[in-house]
């Protein structure tokens, strides 16, 4: 091997940041990117955990909803499911030990104003 050819080195893809002028498509890499911190984190089925990572990267904490960590009857959920009003879309994600992997997406708002259907706990904290 020639030691005088040049020799590249591979780049790394820029980590996702906010895009606060973005689309929620545009901004889904960086609420995955969240997701799965926390998903790999010490409370990995916490909406709180999920909610507070979300605001600590920039996004509004009053377009968020998320549901209940615990079912009627007080055990563990088997999955949780928080969100991010951004524009007329959701950014959605779900987590627990019923899907396996976490999972994020793009799906659109609903009329209320809201993105998650059925009951969700108020974020007062």
């Amino acid at each position: 091997m020639d030691s005088s050819a040049p020799t590249s080195s591979p780049t790394a893809a820029p980590a996702p940041t906010l895009e606060p002028n973005g689309s929620a498509a545009d901004n889904l890499p960086y609420f995955s990117q969240i997701v799965a911190g926390v998903a790999g984190g010490p409370n990995p089925v916490s909406g709180r955990a999920y909610i507070d990572a979300l605001v600590q990267g920039g996004f509004d904490k009053a377009a968020m909803q998320v549901t209940q960590d615990e079912s009627t009857i007080g055990n563990p959920a088997e999955s949780i499911e928080f969100s991010v009003r951004w524009g007329d879309q959701c950014l959605v994600g779900q987590v627990g030990p019923s899907i396996g992997a976490p999972v994020s997406t793009v799906l659109p708002g609903l009329s209320s104003g809201g993105c998650l259907i059925g009951q969700t706990r108020p974020i007062d904290w």
